[in-house]
């Protein structure tokens, strides 16, 4: 058999296991939940106390980043997303028989992989342009609003799918490393949660040094048409967070080499 025809059809085993996995469709249905519908909750909020706002916070406001607010929270899903594709099979043991039907174990990373950020970016993407759609309605005669027609606005809507596309493989990413979903999960939440409530604690010399280089922070100027103070601009922040993914799955694929199932 060919490699191409190995590939192929490792591809189609993933394919089968991914949307089979009740975890997946969980996860998939809170992705679109907390970005869609966490992101309409605080456009709906904003627009009821918009009256009520300050100049400053009027003048500043971002319509684009707001309604994406929802991804905040996504992110932790489609991160498990990632983690559980692969720890799944290490906790029920049935990566023995993924490693024996697909031996070549770069080949079966690869196929993984396909399967996980084909889905999960298609699912991001429709998750942050329909989340910015729904609201910019809800914005609409009340909150100053933004158009997809505008090339930074376009871009990052888009780069929202890709922050959450990357997370994923980052989960992915820490499951091949630590091979535990608790592990992974506890990990892939500090790094996204602990790591800015520490570097927030540190003085502010050293928060404005460090914290533009977070996943979090770069996930935020990824998603915002000018970048926030003390931040990296959207070009540099996404290609930081793919130098962090890229470390990662490095690591986590020259482990899977070495180490036993």
């Amino acid at each position: 058999m060919s490699s191409e025809v190995t590939l192929r059809s490792a591809v189609r085993a993933e394919w089968i296991k991914f949307r089979s996995v009740r975890s997946t469709i969980v996860g998939v249905a809170t992705t679109f939940v907390l970005t869609i519908g966490l992101g309409a909750v605080i456009c709906f909020a904003v627009r009821s106390r918009w009256s009520s706002a300050g100049p400053l916070r009027q003048a500043t406001f971002d319509p684009v980043t707001t309604s994406l607010g929802g991804t905040l929270f996504a992110q932790f899903a489609v991160g498990v997303i990632g983690a559980l594709f692969i720890t799944s099979e290490y906790s029920s043991g049935a990566i023995r028989s993924t490693l024996a039907a697909v031996p070549a174990r770069g080949a079966l990373v690869v196929a993984k992989l396909v399967v996980l950020v084909s889905s999960i970016f298609l699912v991001a993407q429709i998750a942050c342009f329909g989340a910015f759609s729904l609201g910019q309605s809800i914005f609409s005669g009340v909150v100053p609003t933004a158009s997809l027609s505008t090339g930074p606005v376009l871009l990052s809507v888009f780069l929202g799918g890709v922050y959450l596309t990357a997370l994923t493989t980052l989960g992915f990413a820490l499951g091949l490393i630590l091979r535990h979903s608790a592990a992974c999960i506890s990990v892939f939440t500090s790094l996204l949660l602990i790591l800015p409530i520490v570097t927030f604690l540190l003085p502010q010399s050293w928060q404005n040094a460090f914290a533009k280089f977070e996943p979090s922070t770069l996930g935020q100027s990824m998603m915002t048409p000018t970048a926030p103070a003390n931040s990296l601009s959207a070009g540099p922040a996404t290609l930081l967070l793919f130098v962090y993914v890229a470390f990662a799955l490095g690591l986590g694929v020259t482990m899977l080499k070495r180490r036993d199932a």
